[in-house]
């Protein structure tokens, strides 16, 4: 493949192998990260080869090389949780990958990592170091054992995630279940403090990795995420919707804090007749929001809209008088950056790095109290009853976007931190 190369003079152009077990760059802020921070990594003159599990990243063809690893495929869309033909077992990697999901957890950061190392193995000569985004498997620490140079980037301590979804299941059996589903955890606790250098996104998340993960805060280090101001921006000439309220669910997850924002909608319902939700994304099969939209009334207030692609994304952003990120925690959150660059007003609530990432209350974004929905409904019904508030929110919020998360700045960022991660093994 043909790679395409900028023409700085000012530094040698570094051979770096990226990998990602998931790279999907419509949901999910790994493949949206991989996506945008390799293809701005090749435009400043270095060589990049993206190593991905399925679903893979849409990179530009001609400016990063791609190693797709095959794996089975278990969570797709189309067929989550799938049972595969007898004919696509192909070798030891692939049962384990199998008898894992069989048993209730989550294989693909390890068996990724099998996948991995048997390809890159063979080629570590090929590479100045490997950045690995939050796979962290031991196979990375067998690959920086052989004395490849690795880098990790956490987006958040998945602990968190874990402790949400014990503490949110109401059976032993959904315990027990949500245990297992996060057996991976201690594997990438265990590989993340070993590891020499980490890359977050927030101070926050810088913390809590200290906190929950035994990183090292002398081992890691805060590099803001971006977004891409070419594609989230305001678009003239799409009339707002009255009433209509976004957000986005890259996962039905107590973590995104939808079931907050369902209950919020009961009570905004009762003020707004007119407001109506539509949730970017669908529920899991065993999701219980379905309901309790039901339950409270709401089927003709809320609508999931299903996978919708980027454009339609901006679309919604553009129409909607308001977007909604209700999380419980964030390590940084890309929705609330995305609809910020389009210029739609953003209620947030203060779970995490939000505040860090969205600004001050009143002026760059409303903020609710996470987990509250009586808070979250009030500073939705503040916004819906003024415009002129609405439209002060949206503007401060894209001049903030504008001012600090671009991914060219991310990239630049990070390759200052692969420079001092060899400059520290006296290889540059």
């Amino acid at each position: 493949m043909v790679l395409v190369r900028s023409q700085r003079s000012d530094l040698r152009a570094l051979r770096i192998a990226f990998c990602v077990y998931r790279g999907n760059p419509y949901s999910g802020g790994q493949g949206v990260y991989t996506k945008h921070l390799c293809e701005e990594l090749a435009r400043l003159g270095h060589k990049v080869e993206v190593f991905s599990g399925p679903p893979y990243p849409d990179l530009e063809p001609g400016l990063v090389s791609t190693n797709w690893l095959k794996s089975l495929d278990l969570y797709r869309d189309s067929d989550p949780f799938r049972i595969p033909k007898l004919s696509e077992f192909g070798d030891m990697i692939d049962l384990l990958e199998f008898a894992i999901m069989g048993s209730g957890g989550f294989p693909e950061p390890r068996s990724f990592g099998w996948r991995l190392e048997r390809a890159l193995g063979p080629r570590l000569g090929e590479f100045d170091l490997l950045h690995d985004n939050q796979s962290l498997s031991w196979s990375i620490l067998s690959l920086a054992s052989r004395g490849l140079p690795v880098i990790a980037s956490i987006h958040h301590p998945i602990t968190v995630d874990r402790g949400l979804a014990i503490s949110h299941a109401e059976t032993l059996k959904a315990k027990f279940g949500a245990y297992r589903w996060y057996g991976f955890v201690r594997m990438q606790k265990e590989v993340a403090k070993r590891l020499e250098r980490v890359l977050t996104v927030s101070e926050t998340s810088r913390n809590d990795l200290f906190k929950y993960m035994d990183v090292s805060l002398d081992s890691s280090r805060v590099v803001p995420i971006g977004v891409d101001t070419n594609i989230f921006r305001p678009i003239s000439g799409i009339a707002k919707e009255p009433g209509l309220i976004v957000t986005t669910a890259s996962a039905d997850v107590p973590l995104k804090g939808l079931h907050v924002l369902v209950d919020a909608m009961a009570e905004v319902k009762a003020v707004e007749a007119g407001a109506h939700l539509v949730i970017m994304g669908h529920p899991n099969k065993d999701s219980k929001l379905p309901a309790r939209v039901a339950e409270l009334g709401l089927a003709n207030q809320i609508k999931f809209a299903g996978l919708v692609s980027r454009s339609e994304m901006v679309s919604l952003y553009n129409q909607a008088e308001l977007a909604i990120v209700p999380s419980l925690y964030e390590g940084f959150s890309l929705p609330a950056v995305e609809a910020m660059a389009c210029g739609v007003p953003l209620v947030a609530t203060d779970g995490g790095a939000l505040p860090e990432v969205t600004g001050s209350d009143g002026e760059t974004v409303l903020t609710a109290r996470a987990g509250d929905s009586l808070d979250l409904a009030k500073k939705i019904l503040q916004a819906l009853d003024s415009p002129i508030l609405r439209d002060e929110i949206g503007i401060n919020g894209l001049e903030r976007v504008m001012s600090k998360f671009t991914w060219p700045a991310t990239a630049k960022a990070t390759e200052q931190h692969y420079l001092e991660l060899l400059a520290s093994r006296g290889a540059v």
